[in-house]
């Protein structure tokens, strides 16, 4: 094994993978030896980059929890409430998390420590930077129809139950000033009043329209003032002096055309922000439950993404103003529905990738690019599965599937060695010193992270009960514990199965026959390639291949006192029925060139906003100071761009070892 030492920035490889995980499916995490083929009990005290204050506990994957049974986004309703605490907690963080990033990567986990380890190519790796600008990976869903989602329509469908044009115009620059203030919060009023100079019902209609049409979040009421007529808006979901107004007459319950689709789908083009942030961003201006929006796939923040998302009885018209007040989001390509969009129903994602800086020569990058193309990459579950917090989530999950609850509560909750943020660092210190989960809750500022959840857990239910206390922590956060595990196994095993056989499918070799898995024999083995061969993730529903790996699997859970012939747990949800996942992904529509720059902060590619604004494609000269690597190409479901690239520059993908690679530059 052959790994170079490429250059790549902080944060670089926190980046978008084709995460749209299928519901038997989800992401998990695995741990090796040096030999990468005996299982590690002790585990890796691991401090590894910052965690989402969303959700401190789960990996870097939590901003791309899939929901399995709805693919609603979901907020809870303290979130609003906590909000303001949680603004004024960034700055000082932040400069502290600079200074002690470096620091806090030496506990990281390595590609080693969840069992990656192998290559398929045999070209030499040479180095690159993956840019920490976000603006160098770029994400285009495909569609169950096989389309790329572009936004490159921001028109809105003609229909005839909108607004007239009129209700754009009969606000004065004055009284939209005065309505963006209170849409958003800015001055102290709770309403705004507009008189109705020359009255009259249709009037009073299309300046009710045009108010609820622009400024979305407000809501209208006609009243009489001394004999006169005043439009007064106000916040739908604001102050409680206002609450009396929706009663009987909800004016927010107008009636959709029966003619219409109850859905309006849009392609929702983001910049450095996750899927579920976007959607919470987008419910609050339209002032609606973040539930009423459906997805196929969420997409990570760091990077620029483009994706189909579907929203219930908002108008396009509606959403389309929002272009005026967004910032990183752009709606377009708007259309009507009748039904909704489902998580999975993707054919997958295209990936457009720029590595600066190549050390390759020509001859290298050809090779790389051609093995990627033809023979592809192992498909392991990347790094980003497996978290960056000091201690790996496959732990917890390997505990929950012992039933060793104690052990759980004491895996997230415990002080850990590195670098995080400061208030966490205080909870988890007055919880060892005084196990009091009320006291060590009021350290946390931010209690929807996993350690204030399951802190509130404790406190509501005791210090015995911690089974129903680990419940009010979200399902999908919790299975990514267990599934995680399932990971580390899976990683682990592929592993060895590549170091035992090569890349030739051997008799014993596990392929699918549509959803059935069928074992590879002796007669048949030459109608089968390597890409046809799938392995199993441990569960009660899955077969072992029948050769030496099948030992293999029942050797490593037992030194985790599993028994790989009962994969059921005590508590049903907790019991894990497996899956299969093919052993090698080949990418398809592969496509690459070399280019020459010389100011490293100039885009290489345009994006689909660039196209929409008339800009012009980058030029490249035949010679400059640097040369970039750019990559196209098309990733199924579930499978990790990253371990694409690991392949192309025979790296270690590892945040804790580009860390240590750059600690120079870093400092």
């Amino acid at each position: 094994m052959e790994m170079t030492s490429p250059s790549l920035k902080r944060g670089c490889l926190v980046v978008e993978d084709n995460d749209s995980v299928t519901p038997h499916e989800e992401p998990k995490k695995q741990k090796v030896s040096e030999g990468c083929v005996t299982s590690s009990r002790d585990g890796v005290e691991n401090d590894g980059g910052h965690r989402s204050e969303k959700e401190p506990g789960p990996p870097e994957a939590e901003s791309t929890v899939k929901d399995d049974e709805n693919s609603s986004a979901q907020v809870q309703e303290e979130e609003e409430e906590e909000e303001e605490e949680e603004d004024g907690l960034s700055e000082a963080g932040e400069e502290e998390e600079a200074e002690s990033f470096a620091d806090m990567m030496k506990h990281g986990l390595t590609e080693l420590d969840v069992g990656i380890c192998k290559f398929v190519s045999s070209h030499h790796g040479f180095s690159g930077i993956l840019k920490e600008r976000y603006s160098d990976f770029v994400v285009h869903e495909i569609g169950k129809d096989g389309r790329i989602s572009h936004l490159d329509d921001l028109s809105v469908p003609v229909d005839e139950e909108d607004p007239p044009e009129d209700a754009l115009t009969i606000l004065t620059a004055e009284d939209r000033q005065q309505l963006e203030e209170l849409q958003l919060f800015k001055n102290k009023e709770t309403s705004v009043a507009i008189e109705v100079i020359e009255d009259s019902k249709e009037k009073r209609t299309v300046i009710h329209q045009a108010i609820k049409s622009l400024f979305p979040g407000l809501e209208t009421k006609t009243e009489d003032r001394e004999g006169r007529k005043y439009i007064v808006a106000y916040h739908a979901a604001g102050k409680k002096a206002l609450a009396k107004v929706r009663a009987a007459a909800d004016p927010r319950k107008h009636s959709w055309p029966k003619s219409r689709g109850s859905y309006c789908h849009f392609v929702l083009y983001k910049e450095n922000k996750d899927t579920m942030d976007a959607i919470n961003v987008l419910s609050k201006f339209l002032r609606v439950k973040p539930n009423i929006f459906s997805y196929m796939g969420t997409k990570d923040k760091r990077a620029i993404t483009v994706q189909e998302i579907a929203v219930l009885k908002i108008s396009a018209q509606r959403l389309a103003h929002l272009n005026k007040c967004l910032m990183n989001l752009k709606l377009g390509n708007f259309s009507y529905q009748k039904t909704p969009l489902k998580l999975g129903e993707l054919q997958g994602n295209h990936f457009t990738v720029v590595l600066r800086n190549i050390t390759g020569t020509d001859e290298q990058v050809q090779q790389a690019m051609q093995s990627l193309k033809e023979t592809g990459f192992i498909n392991y579950y990347g790094m980003q599965r497996f978290g960056t917090t000091a201690v790996p989530t496959y732990q917890v999950g390997r505990a929950i599937l012992q039933n060793s609850w104690t052990e759980v509560m004491d895996l997230i909750l415990k002080p850990r060695s590195g670098a995080e943020k400061g208030y966490l660092v205080k909870c988890r210190e007055e919880w060892a010193k005084t196990r009091d989960p009320a006291s060590a809750l009021k350290k946390l500022p931010v209690k929807r992270c996993v350690e204030g959840q399951l802190l509130r857990g404790l406190a509501k239910y005791g210090m015995k009960n911690i089974v129903s206390a680990f419940g009010i922590i979200p399902r999908n956060n919790r299975l990514m514990y267990i599934h995680s595990y399932q990971s580390y196994v899976w990683n682990t095993m592929v592993s060895r199965r590549i170091e035992e056989y090569g890349l030739r499918p051997v008799p014993g070799d596990l392929v699918l026959k549509g959803a059935t898995p069928t074992y590879i024999e002796e007669d048949d083995v030459n109608n089968y390639s390597i890409h046809d061969v799938v392995m199993p993730l441990p569960g009660f529903d899955v077969i072992y291949p029948k050769h030496k790996i099948s030992e293999a699997y029942r050797e490593m859970l037992a030194a985790d006192n599993l028994d790989i012939d009962n994969m059921r747990h005590t508590i049903r949800e907790y019991s894990l029925s497996g899956a299969y996942r093919k052993i090698i992904i080949r990418p398809q529509s592969v496509s690459w060139e070399v280019v020459a720059y010389d100011d490293p902060k100039i885009p290489l590619f345009n994006t689909d906003v660039d196209n929409l604004e008339g800009k012009p494609p980058p030029v490249f000269a035949s010679e400059g100071k640097y040369r970039a690597l750019k990559m196209d190409f098309s990733l199924p479901p579930s499978t990790y761009a990253t371990m694409a690239i690991r392949e192309v520059l025979k790296m270690d993908t590892s945040i804790k070892n580009q860390t240590q690679l750059n600690t120079s530059w870093l400092r």
